[in-house]
């Protein structure tokens, strides 16, 4: 082998390695400079702040909300929490998970409610979970009430020449049911269901909201009332917004002028520094694997580890 071709070699291979420990130290300055500004921004990782979580649309047992509500309770730079709610309701069992979901909280840190346009039935329930409810004036709320709606279809199905066969072990198996007109039995059973349920539903609002229920107007009957009307009738705490909700955390003891902060169901940065470090360090991944892709196929000197067709390339989700 010739002097001038050792020489070639041996530059290449110093390129390579000053390429290798170049990356290396890319890598290092990144985390560097991300753990300073992830540290730095104490809002993100131990300042003190006000949570604000949402409620919005149709309320369900969602598991990884109530698990974020837990998470928020053991959030030691959390003072306290707003729950802004902004809901036509949901399904009742929804309504009692997230009321028992906030009561857990509420035992840690000041929770308060802020209604929005409309916060009604299981919206409502949600919102006495916290300890302070706050809405505007219009704002729609009340509906305490319990609902059943299920289509009955038998008479399509006759017009249409359908008939449905059924075996059951007994008769109250599947009754109520689309495919058959509602008997008298299954009314009953229904309606005693929904009246056990109406009953928790009063209950829950006399304690929370210390009422006598049956003075209030159409409130056990499911009615709805402005936010001015519920103020009357004590069944919300103050007419205002965001502003009066923080003045209320204020009076129990959260300090002045700290920073509102969302905390969302899909946030994985915010709760550690070590979550935030690792999303960080997804992104860079990310970043560097399309790099280097592009590098093998250009670079002469890594022409040997080009490859045509499929390359299998570890990539973080982004799910």
């Amino acid at each position: 082998m010739s002097l001038e071709t050792e020489s070639i070699l041996e530059r290449r291979r110093v390129r390579r390695q000053l390429s290798f420990w170049r990356i290396l130290a890319v890598i290092a300055l990144t985390f560097a400079v991300g753990a300073f500004f992830l540290v730095g921004d104490t809002s993100i990782v131990d300042r003190r702040q006000i949570a604000r979580i949402s409620i919005e649309g149709m309320i369900s047992e969602d598991r990884i909300f109530l698990k974020l509500l837990d998470r928020l309770g053991e959030a030691k730079n959390v003072a306290g929490v707003i729950v802004y709610i902004n809901s036509p309701g949901g399904t009742t069992t929804g309504g009692e998970a997230v009321y028992e979901a906030l009561r857990r909280l509420a035992e840690k840190k000041p929770v308060v409610a802020q209604f929005g346009t409309v916060a009604a039935s299981a919206a409502y329930i949600a919102g006495l979970g916290t300890d302070h409810i706050v809405a505007r004036g219009n704002t729609i709320t009340g509906s305490v009430g319990v609902i059943m709606q299920w289509p009955e279809v038998s008479g399509l199905l006759d017009k249409l020449g359908v008939k449905m066969n059924e075996v059951k072990s007994g008769p109250l198996k599947a009754n109520p049911s689309p495919f058959q007109p509602l008997d008298e039995t299954g009314r009953a059973l229904t309606e005693q269901m929904i009246a056990e349920s109406h009953k928790w539903f009063v209950d829950l609002v006399r304690t929370r909201r210390q009422i006598d229920t049956a003075s209030v107007p159409g409130l056990v009957e499911g009615r709805v009332f402005s936010g001015r009307e519920a103020l009357e009738y004590k069944l919300i705490d103050a007419i205002g917004g965001e502003e009066e909700a923080i003045r209320w955390l204020e009076s129990r003891g959260v300090e002045k002028d700290l920073k509102v902060v969302d905390w969302k169901e899909d946030d994985g940065v915010g709760w550690s520094l070590t979550g935030a470090v690792a999303g960080l360090a997804a992104d860079f991944a990310r970043g560097f694997v399309q790099d280097f892709a592009k590098a093998i196929s250009k670079d002469r000197t890594l022409g040997a580890y080009s490859l045509d067709g499929l390359l299998s390339v570890w990539q973080p989700s982004e799910n």
